[in-house]
């Protein structure tokens, strides 16, 4: 019975910590004089390999704008 409850105890645990909340920050530069940007983005319960797929394709869409100049995203 201890079995069963620290193997389940084990289970949750890395079930829990599998997805969790993450941060991507990104720097943005413009081109037309308007001072530089910090811009955070919340990704809510991810995985990190989908919280990394999702700070990349925010990045992706912040260079859309003709008026940005450069942008630098990282996924906290």
């Amino acid at each position: 019975m201890k079995k069963i409850f620290v193997l389940a105890a084990v289970s949750v645990f890395v079930l829990a910590s599998c997805k969790k909340d993450y941060v991507c920050d990104c720097h943005v530069d413009y081109n037309d004089g308007t001072p530089h940007e910090d811009i955070e983005y919340d990704i809510k319960g991810a995985s990190k390999s989908d919280a990394e797929d999702a700070c990349d394709n925010f990045e992706s869409t912040l260079k859309i704008n003709p008026i940005v100049e450069k942008v630098n995203c990282d996924l906290d």
